[in-house]
């Protein structure tokens, strides 16, 4: 075994690890029911990461004081709602991941605080009359005896949890900004009764909350927490960027460190360390902006001076640097959060010493956090059957078919895995030299390395499964009707949008993306969706002057469910890389050396020796039509259907060759 590290036990308290990998907690939106319990996609999704190997488990967030704080989604479980049917749903997810030898906590939450963002009619709670994170609302102090019954609750919720099964509890949170991490903070706690003023008294929620645990379930309960020594706030509602230089408006590291010992020393048995709050979410939350690993040296400086197991999550996903991080004390601990919604059997196949194997985490937070903001339900833009799994599960073909599909990008090479799986014969064709589609020039950027990595993971899955691949091969309707196939999946993709500007040099992303040489040291890039922000950021990374120009008022309008944190870092990375707006603009032509551009104040002219034209795909939908009538029945598939993003690819290819 090569990571044999990785896989040596650890304790945590009364219980021991079978490895080094805890799933970290992620929002349990979709997997609860209306009466505050656990759905069954919820059972089969935490069983599922058991199965795959992982040693601990920690659910998403569960709420204890609905009362005070009301949280009126049913997505979500809650303890304290109905503790007879929490009990009764939960006790079928913790026995079935008992069975495979993993443990499992419940994450319980003292409240959200400023950061709620569906109080409806109500006034969020705070420590302190504080502007609420996402609106111009005043939250109200919370009183003393409200504070009280929180942490009666977090006991009484504990206690219900242990009843259910549930090995431990994760305090949520002393990180990113939730109600407890308000209190701690001398920003937002202008309190002056015994839950403000010094560090120790702006930590008494904290501690009266792991007291009322332990008193309520024992001393041997294990109880973790979730904690962040540094906020990277350097203005409100303001984050900043890594290697930015700046002045701390939450919590610095000096007090951070400070503040764990502490904690530690009131009872905690487990920290969980990653760095942000809700002001600098994308350090909480982090997208591919953020290099991986990027909690590691806060991990350690906490590992130096508590003496229980320390977790250290943060795109940990690269199992040497999760060996390195454990052999050089950076943590006790690996935490993985999206890489086990890509891949839930993750452990298992480290432990085979299968990395080939492993479905890569792109960092895209698409069908996460997006999703879940969006549509009310997690899930994974690489993985259709995430939080799905009972209902998307492969049924082995009774027939088999004799499918062939045109076109290798991700829909493409989906569908050729999955008809494969089933015991199908796809043929899969594809008119370039090698599979991948948009992935190839998308992965250029070393901030989308990931894209390549699922590449390499299709052409690797194909290639087990023996599916007849053929490159260089374009499909045509004469080429089908000789064929003799039962089905054929147009898996085509889409073509860039592309009009004339005099006599200007138009290039289309995937031109600059394929060889950046082709463009000169000023670019203007036209249209300020997520492909021409992340094209002239990168562009900007290797040196050039860029200039975005956009017709809506404002950039990053179209991108569907695209995560807050995503957006927030990339438009910071955008300004802070000097990269020019001009909004509300038409682009009309180019003349001597300069983009001419019509405005609300006037007409402007834009230097620019290559102008790039990032506004938009249209379906490829030719064949399709082309075999409308053909005796082979033709399907379509991602953007040869209708333009969308990678999880439409993905999800239309799993959901077709699944049931054909």
């Amino acid at each position: 075994m090569k990571y044999k590290t990785l896989f040596e036990p650890v304790k945590i308290g009364r219980l021991t690890l079978p490895n080094r990998f805890a799933m970290c907690a992620m929002g349990p939106i979709g997997l609860g029911d209306c009466a505050g319990g656990f759905n069954q996609r919820g059972v089969d999704y935490y069983v599922e990461r058991a199965k795959g190997g992982t040693g601990l488990i920690i659910t998403g967030v569960t709420h204890a004081a609905n009362n005070i704080e009301k949280h009126r989604s049913p997505s979500a479980p809650s303890p304290t709602v109905n503790p007879e049917w929490f009990i009764r749903t939960s006790r079928e997810m913790t026995e079935r991941i008992h069975s495979y030898g993993s443990y499992i906590f419940l994450q319980l939450s003292a409240g959200f605080g400023r950061v709620f963002a569906e109080f409806g009619n109500d006034t969020p709670i705070a420590p302190s009359a504080r502007m609420n994170r996402w609106f111009d609302v005043m939250c109200r102090p919370l009183t003393v005896d409200e504070i009280h019954d929180i942490v009666r609750q977090m006991g009484e919720a504990a206690k219900i949890a242990k009843q259910a099964g549930f090995d431990g509890i994760q305090v949520h949170a002393v990180h990113e900004g939730y109600l407890l991490d308000q209190f701690a903070t001398e920003y937002f706690n202008e309190r002056d009764d015994e839950y403000g003023g010094s560090l120790e008294n702006r930590l008494r929620f904290a501690r009266e909350v792991v007291e009322e645990i332990k008193k309520a379930c024992g001393d041997d309960f294990p109880v973790a927490l979730r904690y962040s020594p540094k906020h990277f706030m350097k203005g409100f509602r303001e984050g900043a960027l890594p290697g930015e230089e700046f002045e701390e408006m939450g919590r610095d590291l000096e007090e951070g460190i400070e503040a764990a010992k502490l904690l530690v020393s009131y009872g905690y048995d487990v920290m969980d360390v990653d760095v942000g709050c809700y002001d600098a979410w994308f350090w909480n939350h982090p997208p591919m902006y953020q290099e991986k690993g990027l909690y590691r040296e806060y991990a350690k400086m906490v590992k130096e001076v508590v003496d229980v197991p320390v977790i250290c999550a943060g795109r940990m996903d690269n199992p040497d640097m999760a060996t390195e991080a454990i052999a050089d004390g950076t943590c006790d601990i690996i935490g993985l959060a999206r890489p086990l919604l890509a891949d839930p059997d993750y452990v298992n196949k480290l432990r085979q010493d299968d990395v080939a194997g492993i479905r890569p985490c792109l960092s895209c937070h698409e069908g996460c956090l997006g999703r879940m903001q969006k549509y009310k339900n997690i899930s994974c833009a690489v993985n259709p059957t995430c939080a799905r799994e009972r209902y998307t599960r492969l049924v082995p073909a009774l027939k088999q078919r004799k499918i062939l599909i045109a076109g290798g990008g991700p829909g493409g090479m989906e569908a050729a895995r999955v008809l494969a799986l089933r015991g199908h014969k796809p043929i899969l064709c594809e008119k370039g030299e090698r599979l991948g589609g948009n992935l190839i020039p998308g992965g250029m950027p070393d901030f989308k390395e990931d894209d390549h990595a699922l590449i390499a993971w299709y052409e690797e899955q194909l290639r087990r499964l023996d599916v007849d691949v053929r490159l260089n091969t374009e499909v045509t309707a004469e080429m089908v009707e000789a064929g003799d196939y039962d089905d054929v999946i147009v898996a085509t993709g889409s073509r860039p949008k592309k009009f004339p500007l005099g006599e200007a040099k138009i290039q289309v992303a995937e031109e600059v993306l394929m060889d950046i040489d082709s463009v000169g040291q000023e670019v203007v890039v036209i249209g300020g969706g997520l492909v021409g922000c992340e094209l002239a950021l990168w562009l900007a990374n290797e040196g050039r002057k860029v200039t975005i120009v956009e017709a809506l008022d404002d950039i990053l309008k179209l991108n569907g469910p695209l995560c807050f944190a995503n957006m927030q870092m990339l438009r910071l990375l955008l300004e802070d890389r000097k990269i020019d707006l001009v909004c509300s603009a038409m682009a009309k032509g180019y003349e001597d050396g300069c983009l001419v551009a019509d405005t609300p104040d006037g007409e402007v002219r834009i230097k620019a020796d290559n102008v790039v034209e990032c506004v938009g795909y249209a379906p490829n939908g030719d064949l399709f039509e082309a075999l409308r009538d053909g005796k082979a029945k033709p399907y379509q598939i991602g953007d040869a259907a209708g333009v969308a993003n990678i999880l439409n690819a993905i999800w239309s290819a799993y959901e077709l060759a699944s049931n054909i």
